[in-house]
């Protein structure tokens, strides 16, 4: 008997948190899993549909205007890019916080190498995802004491990869239109094709999904096809990011004693934010968006979201080029990627970023795996 994923809703928010309390019963997983069911719970729990949202006289102006704008965006997504048509960012929840969840990223003090958590869906992820900010901070502590780098960040809107219809979240009404909509080309994108274990492939993928149907809607909404305001300034920030780790991954891979390359990581450090300053007071008349994120404190862990996010979308524009624009095809080719054992799958990923006329990333194995 199949179940359609309404009636799948209904199973998982009366009876999963029950189910899962019993088979975890005794085992050390049982608080880390507990909270995940329950906070998935309460989200689905949240959920409203979006024609009864924007026709509520209670709902602001504001909000109704997002949502207006929403619907359009997620038209576009299945009708033009041919990602799926189901019922995810047609429903809207409201959760009162800043954050869906805080994800929680770990390396060991003298290596790039996420520290992985696997699930039994999603598979090998390189974070650990917390519905409270203060289990998060708590999970971090108990890593700090074990001597791992931490960083700790909030995500605003997540995928469940086609299991539930996926809300609007409040946490994303806040934004600007166009990032609203970049982010639902995003996580429908992981909800077309996700591979279990390789999440430099999953980012990458639907980031490179979330540019080119960004370039695109605008297109189709009669605008110019330029930057989005900031876009030229986030870029040049990551590509200093992604330069530090590359030469972190060269120190700790290098002849130093560990002393060594704890000074040499310091050392590394002063070098990004003196180089983040020279670039922020040359090119962009002193705009200091970033600096929050710079003159924090600064680990390993901080790096790891920029690769996971970014690392092989150079390969997937030139795949997309490849297939001359057409969605389906290029879908097929990612699939086919997909299909690849991991280590085949990165030389192939090597050799189309290459051909694109760019370097070939480092891939995670010889160091690590954006913040959004």
């Amino acid at each position: 008997m199949r179940c359609s994923r309404r009636a799948l809703d209904r199973v998982f928010t009366r009876f999963v948190p029950v189910t899962l309390g019993v088979l975890l019963s005794g085992c050390s997983s049982v608080g880390y899993y507990g909270q995940l069911a329950e906070g998935q719970w309460q989200l689905l729990r949240a959920r409203q549909p979006l024609e009864r949202v924007i026709a509520d006289p209670a709902t602001s102006p504001a909000l109704r205007q997002r949502l207006l704008f929403a619907e359009k965006a997620r038209a576009f997504a299945s009708a033009q890019l041919r990602l799926p048509d189901n019922g995810s960012y047609r429903v809207y929840a409201d959760l009162g916080r800043p954050y869906v969840v805080w994800n929680v990223f770990a390396t060991p003090e003298l290596s790039l190498q996420p520290v992985t958590h696997c699930f039994p869906i999603a598979g090998c992820v390189a974070y650990r995802g917390y519905y409270r900010q203060g289990a998060a901070r708590g999970a971090a502590a108990l890593m700090r004491q074990e001597g791992l780098d931490v960083y700790v960040g909030g995500v605003e809107a997540y995928s469940t990869l086609g299991w539930f219809d996926d809300p609007i979240l409040s946490t994303m009404t806040g934004w600007g239109e166009e990032r609203l909509a970049t982010v639902i080309f995003h996580e429908l994108a992981h909800q077309r094709f996700y591979v279990q274990d390789d999440t430099e492939f999953n980012e990458s993928f639907a980031s490179f999904v979330e540019q080119e149907g960004t370039r695109q809607w605008r297109a189709a909404r009669g605008m110019e096809a330029v930057e989005e305001h900031g876009a030229g300034q986030r870029d040049a920030f990551i590509r200093l990011v992604l330069a530090s780790r590359e030469r972190l991954q060269a120190i700790y891979a290098g002849p130093l004693d560990a002393a060594g390359k704890r000074a040499a990581k310091q050392t590394e450090f002063e070098r990004l934010r003196r180089e983040y300053r020279e670039v922020r007071d040359r090119d962009w008349a002193g705009d200091r968006r970033f600096d929050a994120w710079m003159y924090g404190p600064m680990n390993n862990a901080k790096l790891l979201p920029f690769g996971l996010y970014d690392q092989w979308v150079p390969a997937f524009s030139q795949l997309f080029k490849e297939v001359g624009g057409d969605w389906l095809r290029f879908y097929e080719r990612v699939e086919a990627l997909g299909r690849l054992p991991i280590e085949q799958r990165k030389l192939a990923l090597a050799a189309l970023a290459s051909s694109r006329g760019k370097p070939a990333p480092t891939t995670a194995r010889g160091g690590g795996p954006d913040p959004r």
